[in-house]
């Protein structure tokens, strides 16, 4: 029997030896390149914390104190060491263990993540509940050096010293994010990091004097009438002591031993306290080392080589934007292009390569991103803005009051929109859409397809004006990439098959899934007209209700939350139009947040396939004729 099968739960950890832990490590490593490799996961942040998490585990008692990850991506040994290892085999699969903290999971997840800087913020939460209440508890934050750039983290550590309650922040320095650090504190940081005398403790300069005859008694005597001066001495600037917490550290974040004996004096120290341990993203696994950034995040690999499955089929939306993006950037010396701490996500790393100062990686921090963006076009630059769906929503006040206010030419380019997949509840692109459509002035266009995507993205530089398009994860559809991009006519749909029953109108991608769903109801006699609405706003008002006199039956189709949705937009036209009698059946995402798995399996289950489509139009028709049949019988009996 390993050691980590006798582990049952982390009280276990206590009655171990240093040479036990070092062990333990080992088969941990073993265990998560194993299990990641066949599921896929953030494989690189949690090699780099095994030892971090043993030690807080082996210290702290999480059955009663509390242990909040920031973003979370790198919980997967605290799941191990709490219950749930024998789930790793199902880890961000349909049904099985998320990928991020989650309270319905364990008593040990104390608070759900899935976003960045987040953590301090809901431990001093914790921290002042547990005051409150009178309850005598730990809480822990641990958070990572990318994240600590986000300005919610100091927004709330600024509170936390003001109110010197007792509370524990973590930094797990591993010197990057997903893509690398960015900013002073980064660099700040790495002075930290790289100055062994910055890791000198209040101990070693008191032994240091005191070692001096005569002299060193009298200069700390001195010293000691001057408040926190060994903490000057120890780190020139002392950042974190400056916002009022204890500093600790830096220490290596990979010797348990020391961790431990940092964070039993954490335990014992009043007030806020940081704990600055310094880590390696991707720890013990050699290609996760070399290639942090491709082991963030990564799909299934060989665990012998690391080597990725070869990339088959058409490329994906992401890169299509990226390198039109540099195409657009030739002849255009005013665009210039933003992104928060994803240049490879979003596909921009070849324009930060072609046009190194036009390109702007703003670190973890949305709503900077947006206003530097409106800034920028503020002065007559064309800023192009690229961001996940779930991380434009942090950003809302500065889309509507600093760019949409002033109508300024601000492209937003929103990758990863609609059901992303594995990550689950907390990345799922699915409300852009709401919280953009009712801004005056924005313009929101989908593609169907990644040909469609270039033109929209030339739309777009071409517009005066805020402007969104959103597209989804992965591969293309696989249509042909030719010609020349060229703008889309503002406004307008384009019908891709008639029909006389029912008219289809499909969001994006889906429109293919309808094409396919009205081919198959051809079959059995239905005819329906499939509408590629292209724009989300402005509609286009003329060609869906010239379509809805038609057949007087209308589906819409959205990888979205029905709520203020694409959908809602269309029978806000029809009421206002007084087109009371069309009947519509909205496909999309009901009031829910939709769990993590396969996006194939997730539209699936929410029927945003050719099959739920068809489903969804035979349903309506038949209550149609059911009601038609119903009046004419009605007619009969009385003789109409």
């Amino acid at each position: 029997m390993s050691l980590l099968e006798m582990i049952k739960e982390p009280t276990d950890l206590k009655k171990l030896t240093q040479n036990e832990f070092e062990l333990l490590a080992r088969e941990i490593r073993q265990e998560l390149i194993q299990n990641v490799s066949k599921t896929g996961g953030h494989l690189a942040p949690n090699l780099g914390v095994v030892e971090l998490t043993l030690a807080l585990h082996s210290v702290f008692d999480f059955s009663k104190d509390k242990i909040i990850w920031d973003v979370g991506h790198q919980c997967y040994t605290h799941k191990m060491l709490t219950g749930r290892r024998e789930q790793m085999s199902t880890l961000r699969q349909y049904g099985g263990l998320s990928g991020f903290p989650k309270r319905s999971e364990s008593p040990y997840d104390a608070f759900d993540t899935g976003h960045s800087s987040t953590s301090i913020s809901a431990a001093l939460g914790m921290a002042l509940s547990r005051d409150l209440k009178g309850e005598d508890h730990h809480v822990v934050a641990v958070i990572g050096d990318g994240a600590m750039t986000g300005g919610m983290a100091f927004e709330a550590m600024n509170h936390a010293g003001h109110l010197k309650t007792d509370l524990i922040v973590v930094l797990n320095d591993n010197e990057m994010s997903i893509a690398g650090p960015v900013g002073g504190l980064a660099s700040y940081l790495s002075r930290l990091r790289t100055d062994p005398m910055y890791s000198w403790g209040k101990e070693e300069i008191e032994g240091l004097l005191n070692r001096l005859p005569h002299v060193g008694r009298r200069v700390l005597k001195i010293i000691d009438r001057i408040k926190d001066s060994f903490k000057y001495l120890v780190v020139p600037g002392m950042l974190f002591e400056e916002l009022g917490f204890t500093y600790l550290g830096p220490i290596d974040g990979h010797n348990i031993g020391q961790l431990q004996e940092v964070f039993k004096h954490a335990l014992n120290t009043k007030g806020p306290v940081l704990v600055h341990a310094v880590t390696t993203k991707g720890k013990g696994y050699r290609p996760a080392e070399l290639e942090p950034a491709k082991f963030h995040g990564v799909g299934p690999f060989d665990p012998k080589t690391g080597e990725l499955p070869p990339k088959e089929g058409p490329p994906t939306f992401t890169s299509v934007f990226g390198a039109e993006l540099v195409r657009q950037g030739e002849k255009n010396k005013e665009i210039v292009a933003i992104t928060a701490a994803m240049p490879d996500g979003t596909g921009l790393t070849p324009f930060a390569k072609r046009f190194p100062k036009r390109f702007y990686d703003v670190g973890i921090a949305e709503p900077h991103a947006l206003t530097l963006a409106a800034g920028l076009a503020a002065t007559g630059l064309k800023p192009v803005v690229a961001m996940y769906s779930t991380f434009l929503q942090r950003s809302v006040d500065q889309i509507i009051h600093d760019i949409a206010l002033m109508d300024l030419p601000v492209v937003l380019a929103i990758d990863r929109a609609g059901l992303v997949g594995e990550d689950g509840e907390t990345h799922q692109g699915v409300f852009d859409l709401s919280f953009l459509r009712c801004v005056p002035g924005m313009v929101i266009m989908v593609p169907k397809d990644e040909q469609e995507l270039r033109h929209m993205l030339v739309t777009a530089l071409q517009y005066d004006g805020p402007i969104a398009f959103r597209y989804p994860r992965g591969a293309g559809v696989g249509v042909p990439l030719t010609g020349t991009a060229r703008p889309v006519p503002l406004g307008k749909g384009e019908v891709l098959r008639q029909g006389k029953d029912v008219t289809i109108l499909a969001l994006g991608p889906l429109v293919y899934e309808a094409l396919t769903a009205a081919e198959e109801l051809a079959d059995k006699g239905i005819e329906a007209a499939v509408i590629n609405p292209r724009f989300v706003k402005p509609l286009d008002e003329d060609l869906i209700l010239s379509w809805a006199d038609k057949t007087g039956h209308l589906i819409t189709v959205e990888e979205h939350s029905l709520a203020s949705g694409f959908g809602s937009a269309v029978l806000e036209l029809l009421a206002s139009s007084g087109r009371e009698n069309v009947k519509v059946q909205r496909l999309g995402i009901g009031d829910e947040f939709i769990q993590h798995g396969k996006p194939k399996i997730l539209r699936e289950h929410l029927g945003l396939t050719s099959s739920g489509i068809k489903k969804a139009v035979q349903n309506m028709l038949k209550n149609r004729r059911s009601f038609t049949r119903q009046k004419l019988n009605i007619k009969e009996i009385y003789g109409g």
